[in-house]
């Protein structure tokens, strides 16, 4: 810095020179419209901007505009601004934060019905650590459609026939009336599952008619008594509706497990307070355990009343996991009475629609990985895996995710962030704000008007039938016959920089019954979690037994 300006900060701050230049337009156009009846305007401003920085210089809260005035709001505006600068100008296509360009491209241009094809090869580092690819087969198959279905609840009086890629929980309340709209449009005209949440089902969900899975959570949003309870007799009314396929008690979510929520009061509008069954206006409380039970014996003989109540429908859970010892407390309850529910959805710590504190967002809960092999081994060695579909939901956008979790063990997919990027999200990341730009995640009027139902119904029905294309294409390549028959012997990592593996050597998968035989006393311990974890265990209780 030159020393005249150095001497010139000594006598005055020249961070204060914003406000000077206020001061000096003010006076010289308010001259100047006094004398020659110009610059008025010019005047006002000046006297706005010294209004301003005479206000910056009294106020307690920002440090920045008491040291900086007036020009101090310029920080506020850029950071205001970061996201979208970043996401626009400086971002590769290549950065997840946490989906890449690349990534939402590829939803946009298949929601669209625009061609999806990469020219001049892949953009990713093909040696780099982490680099996955599935393995192609030298007799490719052909195959006549990509509807690839299973059944879950087979069985049951009412057993259903699911698609391999729904879309996964997001409430109404969470997104907007013509999100719902537009996302059960498609889901009908593609016959999909469309989960509905935990604030239960609303009058846009019943619109279109498409498939339901009704989530139910600890606060028994539409199946509630007036103290927050469970009421059988909400219940039936709501599950014995056609449109209600599955029914799925919601343990934990993804983006914060453990964590309960609250909507605050002016959020519960009419339409929300009819869905979730609460007063217009007051503060709606999801706390962080269910009410209804409090043991897994109770939470499967609770499973099995309502599997009774809905008239034979399917019934299952959805948790990420946490304490390994509460997930080996469910299988010991299943083994000890025989009562397993239909279906469980492995929610993995990547989900993010839910808003939630950072450190909930970034350190608790188990990745889908994870947690969706712990549970596929644990089902598959104490053999009850074939009497239980399994569900997996954590950043799932491509063919390949789906085709990667099916190799560890998902029987079908969910996707919450795909199907809003199918909607028009820009992934701004003010979803909890109210202020979402696309009018996806808001309950404003005007904001969700831009979100044109039938332009959008169309956009999610293709995403979903436009990525099924390609799980085809890819199982064909495999030589394969449906995308359950993807195992983790047709997918390859690269561990290091010379070395691959497929990942049934990478990962470890159990042989069937060999938990048992473990339990027993027939064999070793198949992995430390079982021989650390099992023991500490009861079916009577999610505390772990201490020795």
């Amino acid at each position: 810095m030159p020393v005249w300006l150095i001497t010139l900060n000594r006598h005055f701050p020249i961070r204060y020179s914003a406000l000077l230049a206020c001061a000096l337009l003010m006076l010289l156009a308010g001259f100047a419209w006094v004398a020659f009846g110009q610059g008025g305007w010019l005047a006002l401003l000046g006297a706005a901007g010294l209004g301003l920085g005479l206000r910056d210089l009294r106020q307690r809260r920002h440090a920045v505009l008491r040291n900086y005035p007036v020009i101090g709001h310029l920080r506020f505006l850029l950071e205001f601004i970061r996201p979208e600068m970043r996401q626009y100008f400086i971002e590769s296509d290549n950065e997840a934060a946490p989906f890449s360009r690349q990534q939402r491209s590829l939803v946009y241009q298949r929601a669209k019905g625009q061609p999806d094809k990469r020219p001049f090869g892949t953009q990713l580092d093909v040696h780099a650590t982490g680099y996955e690819w599935l393995n192609h087969s030298l007799q490719p198959t052909e195959l006549d459609s990509h509807d690839f279905r299973i059944t879950i609840g087979a069985g049951r009086a009412q057993p259903y026939s699911a698609s391999v890629f729904n879309i996964s929980a997001m409430s109404f309340g969470a997104l907007s009336a013509n999100a719902i709209l537009a996302l059960n449009g498609g889901a009908q005209r593609g016959g999909f599952m469309h989960d509905t949440g935990e604030g239960s089902i609303s009058q846009h969900h019943r619109t279109h008619g498409g498939d339901l899975v009704w989530e139910i959570g600890s606060g028994y949003f539409g199946c509630r008594n007036d103290d927050g309870r469970f009421s059988e007799e909400k219940f039936v009314s709501n599950a014995c509706d056609p449109q209600v396929k599955l029914i799925e008690l919601k343990l934990s979510q993804g983006a914060k497990p453990g964590h309960g929520g609250v909507l605050p009061g002016p959020k519960v509008t009419v339409e929300i307070a009819a869905a979730r069954g609460v007063p217009v206006g007051v503060d709606c409380v999801s706390p962080a355990a269910h009410s209804a039970f409090s043991t897994p014996l109770e939470m499967l003989a609770f499973i099995e009343r309502l599997r009774v109540l809905s008239g034979g429908k399917p019934v299952g859970i959805k948790l990420c996991i946490g304490h390994p010892w509460e997930w080996f407390a469910l299988a010991k309850a299943m083994l000890e009475t025989d009562t397993v529910p239909d279906f469980i959805v492995i929610d993995g710590a990547e989900g993010g629609t839910g808003a939630a504190p950072l450190e909930f967002t970034d350190h608790v809960g188990a990745p889908m990985q994870e947690g969706l092999l712990l549970v596929h081994n644990t089902l598959v060695g104490l053999g009850l895996r074939e009497r239980i579909k399994l569900g997996a939901a954590g950043r799932l956008i491509s063919a390949f995710d789906i085709a990667r979790a099916m190799a560890l063990g998902a029987d079908w997919c969910n996707s919450a962030r795909g199907f809003m990027f199918a909607l028009g999200c820009i992934q701004a990341q003010s979803c909890h704000t109210g202020h979402c730009p696309t009018g996806v995640a808001t309950q404003d009027p005007m904001r969700q008007r831009a979100l044109v139902v039938g332009d959008k119904t169309e956009r999610v029905l293709h995403f979903h039938q436009n990525t099924l294309h390609a799980l085809k294409e890819l199982v064909q390549a495999a030589g394969l016959q449906h995308p359950n028959q993807i195992s983790a012997k047709h997918i390859v990592r690269r561990t290091d920089g010379s070395q691959v593996r497929l990942l049934a050597n990478h990962l470890q998968f159990l042989a069937p019954g060999a938990l048992l035989a473990a339990i027993r006393g027939e064999a070793p311990w198949p992995h430390a979690v079982y021989e650390t974890y099992w023991p500490m265990a009861s079916a009577a209780s999610f505390q772990p037994e201490t020795a």
